[in-house]
């Protein structure tokens, strides 16, 4: 397996960042538009899913990646229980809640099994390289 020396080489950020792209433009048309609170917070749910694996890859440790990863996936949650909402408002139909669910399903889960690779590494305490 290939040493990955930044956060842009995880496939889970590069997935993350691709749905955070998603629910922008989502959020850029029809009623959504007009739900700003809704708008927002579905917006900064979707960035946090990315921007915590990004910061949790430039900690020092394993144990520090995974605290972030986990928050990261509780962004994630966060982002599909919005998307409920938005579907409950009319601003998205089934079809693309049942997409974006799916989506957001799998990034959850590949989240979680890079969870606990980090934690069963033997490089929990230990740096995972040297960037200073």
């Amino acid at each position: 397996m290939a040493t990955i020396t930044k956060f842009e080489e995880l496939e889970i950020w590069q997935m993350a960042r691709e749905q955070a792209k998603d629910i922008f433009w989502l959020t850029q048309n029809g009623s959504f538009t007009k739900d700003f609170e809704l708008k927002d917070q579905i917006n900064r749910s979707a960035g946090s899913v990315m921007d915590n694996i990004a910061e949790g890859f430039d900690r020092h440790t394993a144990k520090d990646f995974s605290h972030f990863l986990a928050i990261s996936k509780g962004s994630n949650a966060e982002l599909r229980s919005q998307l409920y909402r938005a579907f409950d408002r009319q601003h998205i139909d089934e079809a693309i809640l049942t997409s974006r669910l799916s989506t957001s399903e799998t990034i959850g889960n590949k989240t979680m099994a890079f969870i606990k690779y980090l934690y069963q590494s033997q490089f929990k305490t230990k740096p995972l390289s040297a960037k200073e």
